[in-house]
């Protein structure tokens, strides 16, 4: 489940139009929704309010296995369509798999003139989150430049942090802030980072290959009029598409880091496969007809391939991710190392759980072969190489994810819940439930080690989580 804070910084990078699915540290959220999720660990309770559309509060504590707590404010420049936990949209507060559209040039705010002059401001961010009893002290800070650049600061400050030199050698209570410039045009996407603690400089590529996406907002090229009806955008494997195969569209990447101060560095290169929300519908969501021009040869499943490759620690990583019906996801990944030549492989799946179907009454509820998949959505991963853990980054602290509409796999009745199951050969097994009951978003989970006789059960936990608005 995210966090109230991850909530509010995904409202606020829908509402500036901001994609970060289009950055290369994202390039892996559809497989790491279903195999890397967080299993809660003891007992976890969060409290949030937004008394108005510009600012929000959340308190948390933890109430076991140890007693402590955080208080966290979050200022906004613009305002947000902030819902409560009975009323938000249950897929916006989970990490799922999802198929993407084809990415798009960020367009900047509207101009405003007074006078003849200009008073339009930028938009920002502002977050900082206070822990209890430790005084540690969480910061980020999220301003737009331009219509295309983004910038970002975030910082971590931990009184304990001076205890101990071998603590701040694993990295562990370290005072950090690290300074993020991220350039996005659609096609291509950069950023380009610098983390103070260690002096580390880091650049990251994404390219997309390929057409971009129109705004859904903005006609196709011809005159606006009402009788004409509007040309829809060419996929990108429209002008040869072929039969049999998947189509879709491949982002490549990569990302290099230096450190002067550890004498280290680091490279890695990624590339994905996707197939297009906007090709052929699964075959499972369209009516069996033999008048439909959709013929469920020409159907092909949401699915993403991704692979990276990191040559100077010998790690490399192949994933697979299908939505193979309206509510399940299944996705394997390998991991192998050429030098000690350890490997492992992983296993998950998520399955959606549902009322009895009801009368559709909102366009969440349409015919998903009615409604269009919606914006991309932002999620948290595992960076794609590894890096010194006293590196931090702005996701660390709030992991983004934007709002998205309905998708194709949330329409007919409403969702009750989603289960995830993931088990690989080191023989360690997690389940987790996450639903709502009420008023109140509830996450249930359990990790377990196959392999241990005198201790099975490795984590439990429950995290409960309440927001109100107004």
């Amino acid at each position: 489940m995210h966090p109230f804070a991850t909530y509010v910084l995904r409202s606020y990078y829908s509402a500036t139009g901001w994609n970060e699915d289009n950055l290369y540290a994202n390039l892996t959220r559809s497989s790491n929704a279903i195999l890397d999720f967080t299993v809660p660990r003891g007992l976890h309770l969060s409290i949030s309010k937004s008394p108005n559309a510009l600012f929000n509060t959340s308190y948390s504590m933890n109430a076991m296995p140890s007693l402590n707590g955080s208080v966290g404010y979050i200022f906004t420049s613009c305002n947000l369509d902030v819902k409560s936990s009975g009323d938000v949209r249950f897929k916006d507060m989970i990490e799922r798999f999802k198929v993407y559209h084809q990415p798009r040039r960020p367009e900047g705010k509207e101009e405003e003139w007074l006078g003849g002059e200009r008073v339009d401001t930028r938009d920002y961010l502002l977050y900082g989150r206070l822990y209890l009893p430790t005084g540690r002290l969480d910061a980020l800070y999220s301003t737009r430049l331009s219509p295309t650049v983004q910038a970002l600061v975030a910082a971590i400050s931990d009184p304990r942090s001076s205890l101990s030199a071998e603590k701040r050698t694993r990295g562990d209570n370290v005072s950090n802030v690290m300074f993020s410039l991220q350039h996005d045009v659609g096609k291509w996407c950069s950023e380009y980072t610098w983390s103070a603690e260690d002096g580390m400089w880091g650049v990251r590529v994404l390219h997309n290959f390929g057409r971009l996406g129109v705004p859904p907002e903005q006609p196709a090229e011809g005159p606006a009029d009402s009788s004409t009806p509007l040309a829809r955008p060419k996929r990108v494997d429209e002008e040869d598409a072929t039969e049999g195969g998947l189509k879709g569209r491949i982002s490549a990447g990569a990302e290099f880091y230096i450190s002067a101060k550890e004498r280290s560095a680091g490279v890695s290169t990624g590339i994905r496969f996707t197939t297009l929300p906007d090709a052929t519908p699964p075959s499972f969501q369209i009516p069996p007809s033999s008048s439909s021009p959709l013929s469920p040869s020409l159907s092909q499943p949401p699915t993403t391939i991704t692979a990276l490759f990191n040559p100077m620690m010998g790690h490399l990583s192949a994933a697979y991710a299908a939505r193979v019906s309206r509510d399940l996801s299944l996705c394997s990944r390998f991991d192998f190392n050429v030098y000690s030549y350890d490997s492992e492989w992983t296993m998950g799946a998520e399955w959606w759980m549902r009322r009895a179907p009801q009368k559709p009454t909102s366009v969440e509820d349409a015919d998903p072969a009615l409604v269009a998949e919606g914006q991309p959505e932002l999620v948290t991963k595992p960076e794609p190489i590894i890096k010194p853990e006293s590196t931090i980054k702005p996701e660390s602290i709030i992991k983004p994810e934007p709002i998205v509409p309905p998708d194709h796999a949330e329409s007919g009745s409403d969702i009750r819940g989603v289960v995830k199951a993931r088990i690989s050969t080191n023989n360690n097994v997690s389940l987790m439930w996450e639903g709502r009951i009420k008023q109140m978003l509830v996450s249930l989970g359990v990790v377990s080690d196959l392999s241990s006789r005198s201790k099975p059960i490795k984590a439990i936990g429950l995290e409960l989580s309440y927001f109100s608005t107004g």
